[in-house]
């Protein structure tokens, strides 16, 4: 079947998940790095991980380092992680402070805005234009604090893809928030696609999360906006057979300054393609799951919480980890059955219930970005050239 053909198929397939082969799929995945991530956001850090002139922020991802940095005029901004002269890594590592970003292979040196101020024996480059080779600056964008990249432009700012939730997101006061710990790394050996699909799947709850069952009861929920997915669950008014879960549910105190309605919620906001944030009342995590090959991906996470110092809200924090902990566990168990079921010939597509609406929503966008997609069985090797 041709690409035109099953673009023509597209409404029909409408009902049914992406096909196998595009899970492990090399040239598939090359197209995901142009046309998904490098024009889509992905999160950096939050502005309380940089509140001082030099301090600097870095991600890396589907082969770019990007380095978010304070400057001493105190405004953030991103730049790629090169040295202009030959292509060097200017900073090593997830973070750190500077007073300047000076290159470890020739000591070209950058102001902390960008701009090269220091080149040794500059008389011996006769091509060099200093006001013309700073770094080279990526789009950012700063939402409620946290801060967000993306390499190319174009596409909705994270503030109109969140725009249809910003009333609920409001009141967890996200400006405020510090972080708890340090980013955690999880390498995968699945597509990253499994791991979203896996994310916005509220059918495998009740089957696979004995512990958020027991917890939420029948509360679960999911909806799908065109640049968001929102999970949902309340804690039930029963206490758990497990430990862990009933000393959460009697220990976490109520917050002040969270609607009723929220105390007792759990909240989860998926944004295109690879970035959530769990929104517990004690506590926001955030969680993306970025490429790094067509059956591998890294999962990078941390949690960040308001100024309390009540004992009972730390027991809660520690219990919400040991409770998720669990909940991580079940999921790459999961996750990793679909990747490895995947490579089956027996399997290409799978139908999604009406209930599936967050996988219906993802599988119709990457369908309109890679046609290909449309196609049950991979084509022929090349087909990504043609």
């Amino acid at each position: 079947m041709s690409v035109q053909t099953a673009q023509d198929h597209t409404h029909a397939l409408e009902g049914w998940s992406l096909p196998a082969w595009t899970y492990n799929d090399p040239e598939f995945a090359k197209l995901e790095v142009e046309r998904i991530f490098r024009p889509a956001w992905q999160v950096v850090c939050h502005i309380s991980d940089i509140p001082n002139a030099g301090d600097w922020h870095s991600l890396d991802y589907v082969g770019e380092s990007i380095i978010v940095v304070r400057g001493a005029d105190q405004i953030l901004r991103a730049f790629t992680n090169v040295c202009r002269h030959r292509g060097s890594r200017l900073v090593d590592g997830s973070s750190g402070c500077a007073k300047k970003l000076v290159c470890p292979y020739h000591a070209w040196t950058y102001d902390l805005d960008g701009r090269l101020t220091g080149v040794p024996d500059s008389a011996s480059y006769p091509t060099l234009d200093k006001d013309k080779s700073g770094l080279v600056s990526v789009d950012m964008e700063l939402w409620r604090g946290f801060i967000f990249v993306r390499l190319e432009s174009g596409g909705p700012s994270v503030a109109e893809m969140m725009a249809p939730y910003e009333d609920q997101v409001a009141p967890y006061k996200f400006e405020e928030l510090k972080a708890l710990g340090r980013v955690t790394l999880r390498p995968r050996s699945v597509n990253w696609k499994n791991v979203g699909d896996n994310y916005s799947d509220g059918l495998h709850i009740p089957v696979a999360h004995p512990g958020l069952t027991r917890l939420f009861g029948k509360s679960y929920g999911v909806e799908a906006e065109p640049h968001v997915d929102r999970m949902w669950g309340d804690l039930v008014d029963r206490t758990s057979s497990n430990w862990s879960e009933r000393a959460y549910q009697s220990l976490l105190p109520p917050v002040p300054y969270l609607p009723e309605a929220n105390q007792k919620r759990w909240l989860y906001f998926k944004l295109w393609p690879s970035v959530a944030f769990d929104i517990y009342p004690d506590q926001v995590d955030f969680m993306q799951w970025l490429p790094t090959g067509p059956d591998s991906c890294l999962i990078r996470e941390i949690s960040y919480v308001l100024d309390d110092d009540r004992r009972e809200m730390r027991a809660a924090r520690y219990l919400n980890w040991r409770i998720n902990r669990q909940v991580n566990a079940e999921d790459t168990e999961l996750i990793t059955r679909v990747q490895q079921g995947m490579e089956s010939r027996s399997f290409s597509m799978g139908p999604l219930s009406d209930k599936e609406v967050c996988l219906k929503s993802f599988c119709r966008r990457v369908r309109h970005l890679i046609p290909e997609a449309c196609l049950e069985h991979r084509p022929a090797s090349g087909w990504s050239q043609k």
